[in-house]
């Protein structure tokens, strides 16, 4: 197996990193505190700063990376992993300079593949040149989200136009203003085959009967520096029938799609993470003495970092191993390994975090160190696309079933 890069990836790479030391990391100060002066604290997207770094990421066509084709930077999984794992190291800001941001990464995506050339001129268009946001309304407080087919938002055929009722939360980026369009799952015929009762319909955000209830919160954090997480309520919504996406009954496997190159972004988003936390575990341990010594002389600091240098190199491999799978046989072809991924990546940098917060002491717990906002968001990757248990149940059934099958 060949692991070195090609020519593609080694000069976004170097531009990638060019771009994050000289325009980037000196920023990120200035952005949160630009975030933090909005009179609106939701609007993250219209802070001047981003809107600056952006069109200098677009100028040197480091712009919507995430996307294969000629309406991205053309690049395949393998080949956009390791930028997505530069981005992580930045996570409140890296990501949306180079327009590759969730929840808009997954949105473009089904609008790129499913919607309709009206769907995609009004919606896609704008996504891609970061003119608006977007959020995707799928998890529900009523029922267990984790099982996608318990959805129980309805959407009702009335004539021209569909109805729409139900209640959802965790909706990513939605508290932002700029959030225009949101992509909503819910059930057209629940009488259908279990996976044909779900399908995905646009909602424009200045629908009538679209209620945003509240911002949730990740311990204690709202995430408002990339639009936050919202409650939301959707009473007697009527939108076209022609912002259905697809057909009745295609949301399930519309969503499956979605989700496969969506958990490499967030697994290799998560390395950046990990490798960042370790730099900053190897400098703070180098300066500071304890009971008459560097603590970087301390053996069982040393067993942190080498076990973390251990696991993020494990981590990279596996999702380089799933990205190269998506590209030469298919998101089906590459099933146990992204169930892999999306279930070692944020126990690993989870792990790898607590460790830097513990060699940094009480600091490492407060607002003095990215590493409690990062442990925070990274937690909360052992829920969203799936909590842990069910893939990992998922993943040993298929393992139960392989045995079998050779007798």
């Amino acid at each position: 197996m060949d692991f070195a890069f090609d020519a593609v990836t080694l000069d976004y790479r170097d531009r990638v990193l060019a771009f994050m030391d000289e325009h980037v990391y000196p920023n990120e100060a200035v952005y949160y505190r630009e975030v933090a002066e909005l009179e609106d604290r939701w609007a993250w997207s219209r802070t001047p700063i981003l809107r600056e770094l952006q069109a200098r990421a677009r100028a040197q066509g480091l712009w919507n990376l995430f996307l294969p084709g000629e309406r991205g930077a053309g690049l395949s999984n393998l080949q956009y992993a390791p930028l997505a794992e530069i981005t992580g190291r930045s996570p409140g800001l890296a990501p949306a300079v180079f327009n590759c941001s969730a929840p808009d990464t997954g949105n473009m995506e089904v609008l790129a593949i499913a919607g309709s050339p009206e769907q995609q001129d009004r919606w896609l268009r704008p996504l891609l040149a970061a003119e608006i946001r977007s959020a995707f309304a799928m998890t529900e407080p009523d029922v267990a989200s984790s099982d996608a087919t318990n959805i129980s938002t309805s959407i009702v055929r009335d004539g021209d136009s569909y109805v729409i009722n139900g209640r959802k939360w965790w909706i990513t980026g939605a508290m932002n203003p700029d959030c225009a369009i949101f992509i909503v799952m819910g059930k057209t015929d629940p009488q259908a085959e279990r996976h044909r009762q779900q399908s995905m319909i646009l909602v424009p955000r200045d629908t009538p009967g679209v209620e945003i209830v509240r911002g949730m919160e990740v311990f204690g954090y709202d995430d408002h520096d990339h639009g936050g997480h919202a409650e939301m309520i959707f009473r007697d919504v009527r939108v076209p029938a022609e912002n259905l996406i697809a057909g009745e009954g295609d949301g399930f496997f519309i969503a499956q799609a979605r989700l496969g190159p969506g958990r490499i972004h967030h697994c290799m988003r998560a390395i950046g993470i990990a490798e960042r936390a370790i730099e900053l575990m190897c400098d703070r341990v180098a300066e500071r003495v304890a009971f008459g010594r560097p603590l970087a002389e301390q053996g069982v600091i040393r067993e942190w970092i080498a076990r973390s240098r251990i696991e993020v190199e494990q981590l990279r491999l596996l999702t380089f191993k799933a990205a190269w799978l998506m590209d030469t046989v298919g998101a089906r072809g590459a099933h146990t390994e992204i169930q892999a991924i999306k279930i070692a990546a944020p126990l690993t940098v989870q792990g790898i975090l607590d460790r830097a917060m513990q060699a940094f002491g009480a600091m490492g717990l407060s607002q003095d160190t990215p590493l409690a906002a990062m442990f925070a968001g990274v937690r909360t990757l052992r829920l969203a696309d799936g909590p842990d248990e069910v893939h990992l149940a998922s993943l040993g059934k298929y393992e139960l079933r392989r045995r079998a099958a050779r007798g």
